[in-house]
């Protein structure tokens, strides 16, 4: 994915991205807030829930979470499948290739086909110790 660069990457911004980019948790909006908050004490949680949002639109950040998830961000913009805990939402990567599942023969359903984003869904192991 080519990130379009055809923006002003201001200085809050850049922050966002650098703090992003620093873990791999996943973070809400809300975690980023107080992150950047580290650097940009009078940053509004506004601020940087539009900034992540224009951040994915330009394809430097990844939105994670389907419809009623919680959104979480990933620094790595590069497409990646995602282990998720059905539990507490814990989200880590898996950066080994994955063969991508091809659309049915004969499924011509006219779209172009951009990207595919491939979660596995389980029970972490922190959550499977509490469970039992």
């Amino acid at each position: 994915m080519n990130a379009d660069m055809n923006f002003r990457l201001s200085k809050q911004r850049r922050v966002i991205l650098e703090e992003l980019k620093k873990v791999t948790s996943h973070p809400t909006a809300d975690e980023v807030y107080d992150m950047v908050r580290q650097t940009l004490p009078r940053i509004s949680l506004g601020t940087v829930y539009r900034n992540l949002e224009f951040l994915c639109t330009k394809g430097l950040v990844l939105k994670l979470g389907g419809p009623g998830q919680q959104k979480r961000f990933d620094g790595n913009p590069v497409p990646h499948p995602h282990i998720r805990c059905e539990v507490c939402s814990k989200i880590v990567d898996v950066m080994e290739e994955v063969s991508v599942p091809e659309l049915p023969e004969g499924c011509d359903c006219g779209f172009d086909i951009h990207n595919c984003n491939i979660e596995f869904v389980g029970v972490c192991p922190e959550c499977k110790g509490t469970a039992q």
